[in-house]
């Protein structure tokens, strides 16, 4: 009898799209910030500071007023199929990751009809009708279960190709005068799984993925500006930075360990750690636990690539444009090694952890 093989749901394109406008911490020094309706006393440039120091955010990035996330992600998306060099044709689904839909420039509405992912269709101009096309609304870690979601389309043999995207823009449902609004930023990400047979272990290995909604529900929300002299009826997007810090760093280590584990690999075959661009000190802390449920009190050098001190938080499309920047040695001190394995993982609105092991 011959060797047996296994499907493996592989990556083989990406593609990101980074708006051009770079928004320092200038921009918001003649800001009005509010917190419980009372405005701050303190300085704009030693709030700007502070955040700066926390989050290690000192840039973000907005789309144009004519742009909106399903444009950007086109881009994205036919970026992906480039480099992957397929038929658009024979791509078998379109996932669409994301949470507010398109959302126009001076607007507050949120737009997903028809769903975003067959606005991408229709945009790309793929014809071939078993190609479908769906959303998915996950919070931050969408596109990680979109990932996963591909590989149980793949693994079940009812899909060869699968288009995951991760696209925001976060920066037309923020409130002015939030301090957490400085977090935030827009961008679109696009990534082509393809099956691929071999006897080896390939492509994503194992995941894990759970849900906090009853006791954690709550700490991102929509919810009214924290001017009260600014009460338009317009919802912003709201969290609670402090229960959602102290959330992140005591669940999501767990949920990394359980799909290392799961995988029936040891830590240190970890060569790279693609983790959620969501705090500069809170992935750190993420990581640093991580390390410490397997007795080690050190993380290894160039394992976390980072992007979030220029590009910011663009929820669902922070773990694959910062893949499609690791790919195409955009990161500096970083690249992607056959045979080599990663972690992919997220935390967000829900609230939703996930993770999943992959080998290049």
């Amino acid at each position: 009898m011959g060797i047996k093989t296994k499907l493996h749901s592989v990556i083989t394109g990406t593609g990101s799209y980074i708006p051009k406008n770079i928004i320092s911490g200038n921009a918001f020094l003649n800001a009005s910030f509010y917190d419980n309706g009372v405005k701050l006393e303190k300085e704009n440039t030693e709030i700007i500071s502070k955040f700066s120091e926390i989050t290690e955010i000192n840039e973000r990035r907005y789309i144009d007023e004519d742009q909106i996330s399903s444009n950007i992600a086109a881009i994205a998306a036919q970026s992906a199929i480039d480099d992957a060099k397929i038929d658009k044709e024979t791509l078998d689904h379109i996932i669409f990751c994301h949470n507010f839909g398109d959302v126009k420039s001076g607007s507050n509405r949120m737009d997903i009809l028809p769903s975003l992912a067959a606005k991408i269709k229709q945009a790309l101009q793929i014809e071939n009708p078993d190609c479908v096309a769906y959303d998915l609304i996950f919070g931050c870690p969408g596109w990680v279960q979109g990932a996963i979601q591909a590989n149980y389309l793949i693994q079940s043999g009812d899909a060869k190709r699968v288009m995951v995207i991760g696209a925001e823009t976060l920066s037309r449902i923020i409130d002015p005068h939030d301090r957490d609004s400085m977090i935030f930023s827009d961008g679109a990400a696009a990534v082509i799984f393809e099956a691929q047979e071999d006897e080896e272990p390939l492509g994503i290995i194992a995941h894990k993925t759970q849900t906090y909604a009853a006791t954690h529900g709550s700490l991102l929300v929509m919810g009214k500006s924290n001017n009260p002299d600014e009460q338009n009826g317009n919802a912003y997007l709201k969290m609670n930075g402090r229960k959602l810090y102290e959330f992140a760093v005591t669940t999501v280590p767990q949920v990394v360990k359980k799909a290392i584990d799961k995988a029936g690999i040891s830590i240190e075959d970890i060569k790279i750690v693609f983790i959620h661009q969501a705090n500069g000190k809170m992935d750190h802390a993420i990581m640093k636990r991580v390390f410490k449920l397997y007795g080690l009190d050190t993380v290894p050098e160039n394992l976390v690539p980072m992007t979030i001190s220029w590009l910011g938080n663009s929820s669902v499309a922070t773990i694959p444009t910062l893949l499609d920047l690791v790919r195409k040695g955009k990161v500096e001190g970083y690249k992607i090694t056959k045979g080599e394995y990663a972690i992919f993982t997220s935390v967000g609105a829900g609230m939703h952890i996930n993770a999943f092991v992959y080998r290049f």
